[in-house]
């Protein structure tokens, strides 16, 4: 082989052990695996539960339930936020709250965890999948607009699909890995269609869309605290609206729809035993005392990754766009498309030595129970699906630059 294929073979040629070396300069040498992601108690988490303990208030009544929905509400700036026992259950409310109904159709990006489209079909309705953009790993607000001025109409019932004669009812932007969506734009598009935007804001927890917390903006929008997240009640999720009565309402639903009463037990209508104990949520207390101090760690670390990997040729680290504050749930690592073939071989190199990295999740139309919804063209969540690594991530391994 000459020099000339030589230099051209090397130029091609993808180091695997480039991208471990990375994250050792990250992440340093340790004798136990690196998560992907733990929790970190270092605040009033014991002294709280222990409160729950003596009080004998452990169950879905009790003063910690309402001190965290009240800290939720000031920490995200809505006007009010509505505990629940998990983020699957507050979608499941929010988009009954948004008038799906059965057989409706529910906009969902492709690319997020299986609970988003789940929750649309909770309602009886059909998830229709939509592509994400490479600025935010989002849902494309762009794209979007040209795939509905090709199949959808618009009347006093609403917005249907020609394709299906489904009404389209709402719209689940999910703020990726914790990265806003551009929502100014879907919003903009969905208010012209009639359709209802409905924030999956689980990973998002301290991220800012132009300087208004995610979850925010939408008719309702919810929040994930499972055990993975940013801010962990062990299992646990949260509604938020602005709205007054839509907050009644949540809250009517999510406490078995039960009128408030001394002793009767009376129910007027169909309700869901969604509610957070008040053990959890003692334990969200503590943790939300310090959201501002873990969003700073994780953003600490990926300022770290940037650095670590600026110089690793066919990697690219995910950064945030210019209108966005994103706390960094999970860092991303995107291999140049073509050398999206050794994504796996990366995996279980990294994996062997200890860092416990992982794939995106399996795109929605790719699930059988999926399979047959609609869809319109995927090429940009079916690009990312191919080529990202999400790195580990906890807020303690950012804290040396906090």
């Amino acid at each position: 082989m000459d020099t000339k294929q030589t230099a051209t073979t090397c130029k091609n040629a993808f180091d695997v052990q480039a991208v471990v070396d990375a994250l050792r300069l990250v992440l340093g040498e340790s004798r136990s695996p690196v998560s992907l992601h733990e929790p970190c108690f270092g605040g009033n988490e014991w002294v709280y539960v222990k409160d729950c303990l003596d009080s004998g208030w452990v169950s879905s009544v009790g003063a910690y339930v309402d001190r965290f929905e009240q800290a939720l509400a000031e920490v995200t700036g809505a006007g009010r936020a509505i505990a629940v026992v998990n983020g699957t259950a507050a979608l499941h409310i929010a988009l009954m709250l948004a008038g799906v109904e059965p057989d409706d159709e529910v906009l969902v990006p492709a690319l997020t965890f299986v609970a988003t489209a789940n929750a649309v079909s909770y309602c009886g309705a059909v998830p229709h999948f939509v592509d994400s953009e490479f600025r935010t790993m989002g849902l494309d607000a762009t794209k979007l607009a040209d795939y509905l001025g090709e199949i959808a109409e618009t009347s006093a019932k609403g917005c249907r699909n020609r394709m299906t004669g489904r009404r389209i009812r709402a719209a689940v932007p999910m703020h990726t890995f914790g990265c806003p969506v551009d929502l100014d734009p879907l919003l903009e598009c969905c208010a012209g269609y009639g359709i209802v935007v409905v924030e999956d804001a689980a990973e998002s927890l301290g991220s800012y869309y132009k300087g208004r917390h995610t979850g925010t903006l939408g008719r309702v929008g919810t929040l994930s605290f499972n055990g993975n997240k940013l801010v962990t009640t062990g299992g646990g999720g949260a509604i938020l609206v602005n709205d007054t009565e839509l907050g009644r309402q949540a809250k009517h639903i999510t406490t078995t729809a039960r009128q408030p009463h001394r002793w009767r037990l009376y129910h007027d209508q169909v309700g869901y035993n969604y509610r957070l104990p008040n053990l959890n949520a003692a334990l969200g207390c503590a943790q939300l005392e310090q959201l501002a101090g873990f969003v700073e760690s994780k953003r600490a670390l990926a300022r770290h990754y940037a650095e670590a990997f600026r110089d690793v040729p066919g990697v690219q680290v995910f950064v945030e766009p210019e209108f966005a504050r994103s706390n960094y749930w999970l860092n991303a690592l995107l291999l140049d498309e073509k050398f999206s073939d050794q994504r796996d071989a990366v995996l279980e190199q990294t994996n062997q030595s200890g860092f416990l990295t992982r794939p995106s999740w399996a795109l929605m139309h790719k699930l059988p129970m999926y399979h047959a919804c609609p869809r319109m063209d995927l090429a940009v969540a079916e690009s990312i699906e191919r080529r990202l690594i999400n790195l580990p991530s906890s807020a303690a391994l950012g804290k040396s630059d906090a």
